[in-house]
């Protein structure tokens, strides 16, 4: 049955790949950069970077730098709250909280709270609250960083995490078969769709996720399974965020921002 499943699957995507029509994308802006990588923008115009394990939040000549060598490789800095910027350091198994100008709120290190969590997923929730999904019992749970306390939500993962993003109420993810998720605060969990082949991603939300496959960039709409090629003057890029029909695109070279016509 599962094989039969699979091979449906297969050939209701094969279809859609067939059906791909491609969309137009408008230069808006392009901006010089140096940086390893870029973490995006926030409401009021700051852009995020990451150079030599320095996280950077700049804005013409306000400039704020943070940095934490002993905990070595920033693996992922979320920014939804300008004013709780969560930090993860993957090798250590820690994470930082900033403020707005990227002093330190908090510190956690959860090797040393006596929680049994190896954090492979890290993500800013509500409430005083993080996403944090600990590989040591596959589960996903919320950690709530003012009391210390970690509950477990849902069952336990039966494939690791490739790809993940989250938002205040809702840690999405898609898994080793390339099947996308959704999960809220109460645990409740939603199969939303298998996304095709891709080498880099970005899960805008629970409808919209932008994927590259072979140096060339798509838009997939999950709620009408409809994928559209992106036409863009970039051949090869590090990485790329969406939001609201507003693409950037990251490259040696800077930050081109595109407004995407979708149809």
């Amino acid at each position: 049955m599962k094989k039969i499943i699979l091979f449906l699957s297969i050939i209701h995507f094969c279809v859609s790949y067939c059906q791909i029509s491609k969309i137009n994308a408008s230069v808006v802006k392009v901006k010089f950069v140096e940086a390893d990588d870029f973490i995006g923008e926030d409401a009021l115009g700051f852009s995020y970077y990451i150079k030599d394990s320095n996280f950077i939040k700049l804005k013409n000549s306000e400039n704020w730098q943070y940095t934490n060598i002993a905990l070595g490789k920033i693996k992922r800095v979320d920014i939804q709250n300008p004013l709780k910027i969560v930090i993860f350091y993957e090798n250590f198994n820690c994470v930082v909280i900033l403020d707005n100008q990227l002093n330190e709120i908090k510190n956690i290190n959860f090797s040393l709270e006596n929680q049994e969590i190896s954090a492979s997923a890290i993500g800013i929730s509500s409430q005083g609250n993080l996403w944090v999904f600990n590989s040591i019992t596959m589960q996903l749970g919320l950690y709530n960083y003012e009391s210390e306390v970690y509950k477990k939500i849902g069952l336990p993962f039966d494939k690791k995490i490739k790809s993940y993003s989250s938002n205040f109420n809702t840690f999405y993810w898609i898994d080793e078969n390339n099947n996308f998720y959704s999960c809220d605060i109460f645990g409740k969990v939603n199969l939303l769709a298998q996304i095709p082949t891709y080498d880099s991603i970005y899960i805008a939300d629970e409808n919209t996720i932008v994927f590259g496959n072979q140096n060339v960039l798509y838009l997939m709409e999950v709620s009408k399974n409809k994928i559209y090629e992106i036409e863009i003057s970039e051949k090869t890029f590090k990485n790329f965020q969406y939001k609201d029909q507003n693409l950037s695109i990251f490259t040696p070279k800077g930050i081109t921002n595109y407004k995407i016509n979708i149809p």
